[in-house]
């Protein structure tokens, strides 16, 4: 039989049949590369919306504003940090009870004063004070021009703390306009909420000044180890708080400081050293009172005299109703801290060297220059009272000291059985009145005895017997930091006082025989809250 016919027809009939399946996965391949173009086309536009999306949320990133809320306070920030406004709050709740003690000066009928005990003192009361009650607005504009603005609704009434705008055009130049703590006082430059102690010490509460208004220049030069400061402001009494009002005259006055970290960034014991000296000056000349005459009381606001209180709060000295400030008045007070590890250590002296002279209220002369005319002559004399203090820290759950606030290692939590840091605090204060403050213009002590001619109170600045030439108080207190905005403070304190019994008594040429206010001893509790 012959095959290959046979063969020849199955081998076309393969050939034939292999044609027809190259042609069909040939149109399968076309189908697939077809399918396969699509896909790759839709990743294509899926990758690129989501390019998209990314660039959109980086560029909302860019302008989102960001909203902060921590123990730092609550607030709102720029998406680049250069602009930013914070919500703020300093409360300071105190119970303040006085074993004895004196809340006034007397001079007062008892029509004015109240009940007064048998040496013409109104007893000082046990009492809640609201310390402190203090909301605050701060923030940054372009990156470098700062501001802050804070309320006082503490004591009865609200006033302007801190009304100011900073320019950091660089850290060694940066510029301070409005109502602010003048660069002075080392204690008094401690946020509200950060010094150690209840009440700050003599040196800050009556020599040198609270709040002024003005201009300062300040900065940090030497890698930050020298701050320097140069103000111009209105100028305001010891210890004084400027209203946010017009000045009372031309003049104003000087501040100027400088300070020096110079082992800051050194590992060594005397990392936390810092000292430096401050000074305050002004020539003026103010009122005894209002419109000039023999029948109007002294307007407290215009004599440019202060009066001291003690660290209670309780005012042991006042000038006399025919005191004015007359001349130049000089600030200068050195001052340092050390801080090693646990320990802290603070030491202020100021001394204010400060014109005064008697004046009788009278009408000035018509043509005359000033309040010349209403003086007394021959009364014009310059006063020196100084104050220091010395104050020392210890953490004794072994927190680092600081000029600033602490922040314990482990915050207040009773089920995880943590007690947040606990600092015990000492110090000694002490504030000294000028004897000739207690002297007429011929160098006698006032309301001394015997002969002709011999002083009255009305004959010098201040009356010895109604108030005293020194005060010296100790401090004890313990300061429990629950967490970095909770802070509860005890303090136990006693003031002994040099003269100002009170009424009637007799004074000495040596100035020995008046009688020594009665000493003040108080133990005040706060519970304060800062964010």
């Amino acid at each position: 039989m012959n095959h290959k016919p046979l063969s020849t027809a199955l081998i076309l009939a393969g050939f034939i049949s292999s044609n027809n399946a190259f042609a069909n996965d040939s149109a399968e391949l076309e189908e697939l590369r077809g399918l396969v173009q699509e896909l790759s086309q839709q990743v294509k536009v899926l990758a690129r919306k989501g390019e998209i999306t990314e660039e959109e949320n980086v560029a909302a990133k860019k302008v989102t504003p960001v909203v902060k809320a921590s123990e730092k306070g609550f607030g709102i920030e720029s998406a680049d940090g250069k602009n930013s406004i914070k919500f703020g709050g300093l409360i300071q709740y105190d119970y303040r009870s006085f074993d004895q003690g004196a809340n006034d000066v007397r001079n007062r009928s008892d029509q004015r004063a109240g009940d007064l005990n048998a040496e013409g003192f109104h007893d000082a009361n046990d009492t809640w004070l609201a310390r402190r009650l203090r909301p605050n607005i701060q923030g940054t504009l372009f990156g470098k021009y700062d501001f802050r603005f804070q309320e006082e609704f503490a004591g009865g009434s609200a006033s302007v703390v801190d009304a100011y705008a900073d320019a950091r055009l660089n850290p060694a130049f940066k510029v301070r306009v409005g109502k602010y703590k003048p660069f002075v006082g080392l204690e008094r430059l401690q946020g509200g909420g950060d010094f150690k102690f209840i009440e700050r010490s003599y040196v800050s509460n009556n020599i040198l000044p609270n709040r002024d208004q003005g201009i300062s220049v300040y900065g940090d030069v030497l890698g930050d180890k020298l701050n320097y400061a140069f103000g111009i402001n209105n100028g305001v009494v010891d210890g004084g708080n400027a209203s946010t009002g017009n000045a009372f005259n031309d003049n104003k006055e000087v501040t100027a400081r400088l300070f020096t970290t110079p082992f800051k960034d050194d590992v060594s014991a005397f990392s936390g050293l810092g000292f430096g000296i401050a000074a305050t000056y002004i020539d003026s000349t103010a009122e005894k009172n209002l419109n000039f005459t023999d029948t109007s009381a002294a307007d407290a606001t215009r004599n440019g005299l202060p009066s001291y209180v003690t660290n209670g709060q309780n005012t042991f000295f006042r000038y006399s109703s025919s005191a004015i400030a007359d001349g130049k008045r000089l600030r200068i007070t050195p001052q340092a801290y050390y801080y090693n590890g646990p320990f802290g250590l603070l030491a202020e002296y100021a001394n204010v060297s400060q014109g005064v002279s008697l004046a009788s209220g009278g009408s000035p002369v018509v043509g005359g220059v000033g309040t010349d005319s209403a003086k007394v002559a021959g009364t014009h004399k310059t006063l020196n009272n100084d104050a220091w203090q010395i104050a020392a820290t210890y953490l004794i759950t072994g927190e680092d000291a600081s000029f600033k606030s602490i922040k314990p290692k482990n915050d207040f939590d009773l089920d995880s059985g943590n007690w947040g840091a606990w600092e015990l605090a000492l110090r000694y204060s002490e504030l000294n009145v000028d004897d000739d403050t207690f002297k007429n213009a011929n160098g006698v002590f006032a309301n001394q005895t015997g002969g002709a001619g011999a002083a009255v109170a009305t004959d010098s600045f201040a009356d010895p017997t109604l108030s005293a030439k020194k005060a010296s108080s100790w401090t004890a207190g313990v300061n429990w930091y629950l967490n970095s905005n909770a802070k509860i403070v005890l303090n136990y304190e006693q003031t002994s006082f040099d003269g100002g019994s009170g009424t009637g008594l007799t004074y000495t040429a040596s100035g020995n025989q008046v009688k020594d206010r009665p000493d003040e001893r108080s133990l005040i509790g706060r519970l304060q809250l800062a964010f």
